[in-house]
């Protein structure tokens, strides 16, 4: 059954408005997912260890409200509206004046970018909205790992299965091309991964690039794998090198590959494959 949605719900600025309250989610994903997991963890950990833990109370997505991290405030609705509460706020807390992150803006500024973009890249087509997911997904994998040198499991194996059942249904991919694709992104890094650890005896990466280069293989097809590949390695190039010559990187540390293959791989998505593979001259 094909579903018929108004065209004005699917508009870029629909979409945009969209973004900013998915941003808004996403921001909170960001700061209290990799606390969740830390926290199992840890329970985990004590309970095969049969020793006790002393540990917060439980946190999830939704509780406890949000508050400011320095004084404790409460964050009331007025003060939660995405972009316009921290312009009114000028980027304080309302009740200590503490500083509040850029990160909160510009997660969600971006996020509502990037789905006005998918707006126009595939017009008020129900599918938009299934590609706006994969792109926000993506924006909180970035940031957490960028944040945690992490990819959790609870997001880039969802992604993955979520790419191949996209192209068995239709809506994306040929299903051979996503199934080879997923194959394609796990097996490149892994390989690269063991070449590089058996040459050096140190790891050049987390399996959660593996993870996240097959999802991104299953939403793209096997064709995107490279140029994805090549597009992060540029852009994490032109970053680290400018992070060490400004001594934002120090010494021992590393970039997360991860942000970057999120980014390169919204860069296929919305350049569309035809475009990409002109750029490299493939075509």
């Amino acid at each position: 059954m094909t579903i018929e949605l108004p065209e004005v719900l699917l508009s870029p600025l629909a979409l945009a408005l969209l973004g900013l309250c998915i941003g808004s989610f996403l921001n909170v994903v960001v700061h209290r997912l990799p606390l969740i997991l830390e926290r199992g963890w840890k329970l985990e950990s004590a309970e095969l260890l049969g020793v006790k833990v002393d540990l917060p109370g439980a946190i999830g997505l939704s509780k406890p409200r949000s508050r400011c991290p320095s004084c404790g405030h409460a964050i009331a609705w007025h003060e939660n509206i995405p972009l316009l509460s921290y312009l009114k706020l000028r980027g304080r807390c309302s009740a200590c004046k503490v500083r509040i992150s850029p990160r909160y803006p510009i997660i969600e500024g971006l996020t509502a970018v990037l789905f006005a973009a998918v707006a126009y890249r595939f017009g008020a087509h129900p599918v938009s909205l299934l590609w706006c997911a994969f792109v926000a997904v993506l924006v909180a994998l970035a940031a957490i790992d960028w944040d945690t040198t992490l990819l959790p499991d609870s997001l880039t194996l969802p992604l993955l299965w979520a790419g191949l059942v996209a192209s068995a249904v239709g809506w994306t991919v040929p299903l051979s091309s996503a199934l080879w694709g997923a194959v394609a992104g796990y097996l490149s890094l892994w390989s690269v991964y063991w070449l590089f650890k058996l040459t050096t005896g140190k790891e050049g990466m987390g399996f959660g690039d593996f993870k996240l280069l097959a999802a991104l293989g299953a939403w793209l097809g096997w064709q995107m794998i490279l140029p994805t590949v090549l597009g992060a390695s540029a852009l994490g190039a032109v970053i680290g090198i400018g992070m060490k010559m400004s001594s934002a990187l120090r010494e021992g540390r590393y970039v997360p590959f991860g942000p970057f293959l999120a980014g390169a791989g919204i860069v296929v998505l919305l350049a569309g494959p035809e475009r990409v593979l002109d750029w490299l001259g493939w075509n």
